[in-house]
This record gives structure tokens, sequence and C-alpha cells, in this order.
């Protein structure tokens, strides 16, 4: 034992390798012959039960059953949120998901990741899985664990989720899962083997063949990105606030960790912190400049400050978007491109709350501007109106048509009903909302309420992913020219015009007409300045780019024109790609 060639993780010994027991919620063993394939029949039956893999915990329900899942989102706040799957084998997605050639390849390969289907007409798995959704996230089988737990049940897949409390990493030591889970689960499967780190599964969808990341991490991480330019310093890159990763670079190679998540609790700020120092571990690194978001009360921000001052590492700050137009110049060592960035939400240098900007950015000279961006819309209550789309839609619409009786009609979407809306308007009547934004999410916000698809965001995106599912099928019946002011392109119009048609068309053609405004409006306007500033190539960041419809048409536009359309393929286009820009930069700052 003494000896260090007498372990090895691909031996399973009866007697001294890995052990599966199964326990109540309290941790109270369970005496019978084969745990794990008496787990995967109390998961059939309906019971929800935690079973450790090797990345992690995950939380296993029924994919038949309405009840587990009510009661799993009950427990776990996830009231909108889709739950990801694991199915017994290729051929059994095929029964309930359109799986492509691409799709399917991805689906097998050593990576196993999860994989965003279009559910099929035969669709039969509970509505409650992907509410409102048109696609759902399916993985196969990837231990031997995971084979067994099928082995006699005819359950074509189980639910397979995460397992941990809202905004935190994901559960991996066994004391940790019964204080957090016992109050969720039923049951627990445990083994016998220490996980060492924590590794949430990876999430893809393909655009036309093309992967795109929604989440890199198990399967991919800690892999490297290779770069066409060498780093002049070894550079360390935290993120933003949101669906956090962590890049270091050393010479050509850009190395980012797992999944880390959203860094607005301290539990998961010390995951990003410790993900970091594994990286430099890992790589044997001297880093010299540590980057972060411009945001100035952002978490990472002062984790960087303090990485700085303990380290005596150079710290810099980048603006957000630059960081992910960055991003998509180091993954494809561009020398220049005009980049389309939309999200949700950046913190501008004028200090703004921007999300729908058109940026030049260069190598050589190492260079980010602003050139033009979405009109700039009321943020009607702040945060409140990221939260509830029917304020972002009354602060566009006020004053162009009349929406007041709409408005009121629609009150029991929001927390206070009438007493709410009436402030509402009290507000516009006065004129004297301070926070704007030019944000495309928040413009997909507005629609999604307008178009009764989503009144309340209870997930990140949730209502720009309703409203995509929706416009699948659909046409463009506005057929409204983009209308471009200088280098801003105009919002008031568009949603205007989705209310005033909303009885006229359907929802789906309505919802589909959104996207194509914008994708044409953005690509024009990217065309322009690519053509100003003879730049040869268009890139499209952000989270909005994982869009299907609007990538799909953009690209449409901009290769008709003659110019290359960039598109993030090694990391993901929203913020759990941004360190990779982050650090970029800084490895080429002198």
């Amino acid at each position: 034992p003494a000896n260090r060639r007498f372990h090895a993780q691909t031996v399973a010994c009866p007697k001294c390798g890995p052990r599966a027991y199964l326990t109540s919620s309290d941790g109270e063993p369970i005496e019978c012959e084969d745990p794990i394939r008496e787990t995967g029949k109390i998961v059939s039956e309906g019971h929800i039960v935690a079973i450790k893999g090797y990345g992690g915990f995950h939380v296993a329900a029924s994919t038949l059953l309405d009840e587990p899942l009510k009661k799993l989102r009950r427990v776990k706040h996830r009231r909108q949120k889709p739950f990801a799957i694991m199915a017994r084998d290729l051929e059994t997605v095929k029964t309930f998901a359109e799986v492509n050639q691409w799709e399917a390849e991805m689906l097998a390969s050593y990576t196993r990741p999860i994989v965003l289907l279009n559910k099929s007409d035969e669709y039969y798995l509970s509505d409650l899985i992907a509410p409102g959704l048109h696609n759902v996230g399916v993985m196969l089988p990837y231990t031997g664990m995971h084979y067994m737990l099928f082995d006699e049940v005819p359950d074509p897949a189980f639910v397979m989720t995460s397992a941990n409390p809202p905004n935190q990493p994901i559960v991996k030591d066994e004391r940790e899962a019964f204080k957090k889970l016992s109050g969720i689960v039923d049951y627990f499967l445990l083994h016998n083997r220490r996980i060492a780190h924590r590794c949430d599964d990876s999430v893809i969808r393909l655009h036309d063949g093309k992967l795109v990341f929604i989440r890199r991490s198990r399967g991919y991480a800690p892999e490297p990105v290779m770069l066409k330019y060498k780093a002049k310093r070894s550079a360390l890159g935290l993120g933003g606030e949101k669906n956090n990763t962590a890049c270091l670079i050393v010479g050509n190679k850009a190395f980012m960790s797992q999944h880390i998540g959203d860094v607005e609790n301290i539990e998961t700020l010390k995951f990003l912190e410790s993900a970091s120092e594994r990286l430099i571990h890992l790589t044997n690194s001297r880093v010299e400049v540590v980057a972060c978001d411009l945001h100035p009360k952002f978490a990472t921000t002062m984790l960087a400050e303090r990485f700085s001052e303990e380290n005596g590492w150079q710290m810099i700050q980048i603006q957000h978007h630059y960081a992910h137009v960055a991003a998509l110049i180091a993954e494809h060592g561009a020398d220049e491109i005009i980049g389309v960035c939309c999200d949700g939400y950046g913190y501008g240098i004028d200090g703004g709350a921007w999300g729908g900007e058109i940026i030049l950015g260069s190598v050589n000279p190492l260079e980010f501007k602003r050139l033009g961006h979405l009109q700039e819309q009321p943020l009607l209550g702040g945060d409140m109106a990221t939260r509830y789309p029917l304020r972002m839609a009354a602060g566009i619409l006020y004053g162009h048509t009349d929406m007041e009786d709409w408005l009121m009609e629609n009150s029991g979407h929001l927390p206070h009903g009438e007493r709410e809306v009436q402030v509402i308007l009290s507000q516009l009547k006065k004129k004297n909302i301070k926070m704007k934004t030019t944000s495309c999410g928040r413009v997909l916000d507005a629609a999604s309420a307008i178009l009764g698809v989503c009144y309340e965001r209870t997930y990140e995106g949730e209502p720009a992913m309703k409203l995509e599912s929706t416009a699948i099928g659909g046409r463009n019946v506005l057929e409204i020219e983009p209308k471009i002011r200088g280098s801003i392109l105009e919002t008031t119009n568009l949603i205007t015009l989705v209310f005033e048609e909303r009885y006229k068309f359907s929802r789906r053609d309505l919802a589909f007409s959104v996207h194509a405004y914008l994708a044409k409006g953005l690509a024009q306007l990217a065309i322009e300045k690519a053509q100003e500033n003879g730049v040869k190539a268009i890139g499209f960041t952000g989270g909005v780019a994982c869009n299907q419809i609007i990538a799909r048409e953009m690209r449409k536009i901009v290769e008709s024109h003659g110019l290359s359309f960039l598109v993030h393929e090694a990391v993901p286009p929203g913020d759990g790609g941004i360190s990779l820009g982050q650090a970029f930069v800084a490895s080429l700052t002198s």
C-alpha cells in the first residue's frame, strides 16, 4: 500500500475497490444486494435521489412522473429553470427529441456534454422538465454507475440535475450533501471515493453544425485554448459576476477553469479563488498581471484587488463588452474585428448599462472602441426591470402608443399589482427615469412580456429564451426596415409595432419578426462600421449569441456582403468566456 503503484483508478478490486451504498435521507444505511440498480428502481417509482458522481452530486428524478418534479422545483426554488436529463442510450433519445448527425456525434463523444436538442413532435416526457422551451438538455451515461441505473427499469431517461442550492457551487462532499440536500431528496446513492475537484457538466448546442458552448466544464476544462498571439506576460482573468470561469494565459495557451457560477456569495467566490490557484499550480506559472471587470462593486473586482496586493501583481480592469470581443479575437487569432456584442448587462465606460454594442477591436495596436449601439431605453426600477419585463415594455411604449389600460390589465403579473402600475405610470409621466440601458436582452424581454410569453424572469435569460422557443418556425410578418440614426439602431419602433399588431398576427410570427429586425439591424450597423474602418471580419458575441435565430440571420446578411462572420466555438459566448478576453488583453499589455 505504501508503493505509489499500488493504487490505480482503472482497477476495481471486489475487496478494496470502489464501493457503492444506499442510505436514507438522514444517512441511515439501507441494506440491499445491488444499491446502484436499486437506485434506478427507486427513481423510476417516483422518489428523488442524490447520486454521488465523480465531479459532484446529481439529483435524480423520473422524467415521466410530474409529482417528483413538482416537489423538486418547490424545494429547490427552481420554478421554471429547465432540468438536464440523462437518457439510457442514443436510440432512446431519438424517441423524444430531434437528433441530427452532429448532435449524435457530440452526445456519443468521450466528453459526454449535455446537448440542447429540439423536442420532437412525439415528445412524451414531462412538460415540467423544460417548461415553455422548444428544446431539452440531454446527456448520455458517462460512468459505469450511470449505465447500471437503467439496467432494470423501463424509463427512457432520468432527470439528472446538478445538486447545489441557488447561486452556490455543486455539492461534492458527503457531509455537505447531507446538510444541504437531506430536505430535498429521499435517498442518497454514495461511493467511498473522494471527489478531489467539483466540476459541473458541460452544456452545448449546435448552430448548423457549429459547436456553441453554453457552459464549458467537465470533459473540456482545463484543456487549453491555443492562441495565435504569444503572451508578453502570464495573466489571470477572473471573469465578471455571472456564470464565471477563471482563465490563465501562459505563452500561447489559455487554460480555462471549469464552470464556477455566479460569484454573488462567499462559497462561489472561494471556489473561484481555489480554481484560479489550482490553474497556477497545475501550469507551474508565475502570474504577473490579474484582470477583472470594470464594475467597481463586483466581487471579482475586490478579489483581483486582493490578489494584486498579496502577490504584487499588476491589476487591470477591462470593460465587460470589450472583454467579450477580445475573447473572440483570441479564439480566432484575428488581427481586428467589428464585434457585435449583445447580452443583458455590462458596466459601460460611461457608467451606463450597456448590452447591445458595436465594438472595434484590434491587436496591433491593442485597442477597443465603441462605434455604435442599440437605442437607450428606460430601465424602470433598475434591477426590478430585469426581473419583471412588463416594466421594460412600459418604459419603451410610454408616449408612443396607448398602453395604460393594457398595463393595468396585466397588473397581476407584478408583485404589487395595480398599486405598482400606478407608481410606474407616475414615474413615466414625470420623465425622471435616470437609469437607461442599451441592452439587447432587455428588448427581447419587453417583446416577451408584450406577447404574453414570459412575465417574470426566474432564471438567467428566461424571457429571451422562451421568446426564441416561441419564434421557432415563424416568419417575418412585420418586415420593417431597421431604423438606424447615426450609429444607433432604434428599437422603440419595433416594440411599439409589436404591441399594436399583437392581435393581428400570430405570437410565433411576431416573435420571429423581433429576432429578424434585431439581426438585420445589428448586421447592417456592423457592416457599415466595417466598411468605414476597412475591417474584413464581423464577430457576434455575448449571451445573445447563443440565440440560434439571431446568429443564423446575421450570418446570412454578413456573408452576403463578402465579410467573414466569426462566432465562438471554443469558449462560451456568454459570461463564461469573458475571463479569456480579460486575460488575453492583460497578457498583451506591456
